[in-house]
């Protein structure tokens, strides 16, 4: 008997799980076939770390040959899936074209940037969803820190060290908090800047973090306002302009960077698809397969997973059900092919952690609020559990930043148009998010609120 062809369309959370489950599970007796365009799975809740410079890059890019052994890495991004003849179209990386067939498909594209159509945000807002934005963003507030240096008009200078970050989430909090302490940290090894770097932090609903514990949310606002930023709620952005932005509430801000965290939206793959979808996202069943297509898995930020814990909705575009949701995928597919039994996709949250830099956090393990040192240490805990590798790098880079100051220099790596959000919003494969891993060793549920690989309600 042949053995099964299993085809995984991206390397995000969701994806991930679902290879690193199969491979477990069929020992060797199904061909299992990964797509994705990058050869890594990107931690997204660490972004902020790489964009504030407390981590290098590829700490947070963990490579899927390296944890994926027993799967076939296929780099690409697909175009097309034939499903009447279990056939896709992809792409590689040199732009030739490809097919593939499989017997079981998993659908896990993930998801891209959400755009709202407000005048000048595509042309100069820039998002934090992969690693060239965070190194870019580096870069440029770097550079602009520098360039308030030696300004000698006050309204340049002035304009050049405001940072405009949108969207209250789980990412824009922690890129204002993360971002505040590096300008600080910049600011004081330029001793000619008399200016003290400014960042606002914009948001239409009533309070930081509006999807979390109201308790999350206070203690992330008394942080926040204890080191100077400027949180606005109820308030967004208008339009954007090269030399600033006119918000909501009528005021304007001159500024050079706007960082856009408004959350994302299922990627674009699954409208040409013809199957029913909810909101962009491919309705499945609560086994996670497709309704009239056995055959046919799919999870994550793609999928319109019923969430069983509350009938009627579907389960929020979150990490932690990606996670979870990868694995139960596979636990299924294999299900279908003789090995197992199907179950049902259950999950119940355990708490949430933001991390706000420093020794400062915010979390709620099990219910139980905690602020200061103790969140600190238990989300940087639950960082080092959930990788699925590089954790010794990453740590050592803590250490070291705990010891030592940061670095202030500017790489140029990344050219300003290969962060350019209106490019950060053409499909992706699902990266996290926000997208978040969750190892065994970690309590299920317990699930840091890092990514906004999900828009919560007050963002969409």
């Amino acid at each position: 008997m042949a053995r099964p062809r299993i085809v995984i369309v991206g390397a995000g959370f969701a994806g991930f799980h679902a290879a690193r489950t199969l491979s477990r599970r069929s020992r060797g007796h199904a061909d299992i076939t990964l797509i994705n365009p990058a050869d890594y799975l990107l931690y997204v809740p660490l972004l902020p770390e790489v964009m504030a410079g407390l981590l290098e890059p590829r700490r947070i890019a963990v490579s899927l040959t390296g944890t994926l052994r027993h799967v076939r890495q296929v780099p690409g991004m697909v175009t097309n899936v034939d499903l009447a003849n279990r056939r896709l179209d992809y792409t590689g990386p040199e732009g030739a074209a490809n097919t593939i067939d499989y017997d079981r498909l998993v659908l896990t594209p993930g998801s891209v940037n959400r755009l709202l159509p407000i005048p000048g945000v595509g042309m100069y807002a820039h998002g934090l969803r992969g690693l060239a934005e965070a190194m870019f963003l580096r870069d440029h507030i770097t550079l602009q820190v520098e360039l308030a240096a030696q300004a000698t008009d006050p309204e340049e200078r002035r304009a050049r060290c405001t940072f405009v970050v949108v969207g209250a989430g789980y990412t824009g909090t922690e890129v204002a908090a993360q971002g505040q302490l590096f300008t600080d940290a910049l600011a004081k090894s330029l001793p000619r800047l008399r200016e003290r770097p400014r960042w606002l932090l914009l948001d239409t609903a009533e309070r930081v973090l509006p999807e979390l514990d109201p308790r999350l949310s206070r203690t992330a606002a008394r942080v926040l306002a204890r080191r100077g930023v400027d949180v606005r709620t109820r308030t967004s952005v208008r339009e954007a302009e090269a030399e600033g932005v006119q918000l909501t509430d009528d005021s304007y801000v001159p500024t050079r960077s706007l960082i856009w965290c408004v959350g994302v939206r299922p990627d674009p793959l699954v409208d040409g698809l013809g199957l029913p979808s909810a909101d962009g996202r491919l309705i499945v069943d609560e086994y996670l397969s497709v309704p009239g297509h056995p055959e046919v898995f799919a999870c994550g930020d793609a999928a319109a997973v019923p969430d069983l814990t509350r009938p009627g909705h579907h389960t929020p575009m979150t990490a932690q059900h990606a996670v979870r949701q990868g694995r139960v995928a596979a636990h299924n597919v294999a299900a279908s092919c003789g090995v197992g039994t199907r179950k049902p996709y259950r999950h119940h949250d355990l708490g949430f952690l933001v991390d706000l830099g420093g020794l400062d956090a915010a979390a709620n393990p099990f219910g139980v609020p905690l602020s200061g040192l103790p969140a600190s240490l238990v989300t940087r805990g639950y960082h080092l559990l959930s990788l699925p590798g590089n954790r010794a790098r990453v740590a050592a880079d803590w250490l070291l930043d705990a010891v030592l100051p940061t670095p202030s220099v500017r790489l140029g790596l990344v050219p300003p148009q290969t962060a350019d959000l209106q490019m950060s919003c053409e499909p992706v494969a699902e990266s996290g998010r926000h997208a978040m891993a969750t190892s065994p060793q970690v309590p299920a549920g317990f699930v840091p609120a890092a990514t906004d690989d999900h828009a919560p309600p007050d963002e969409r």
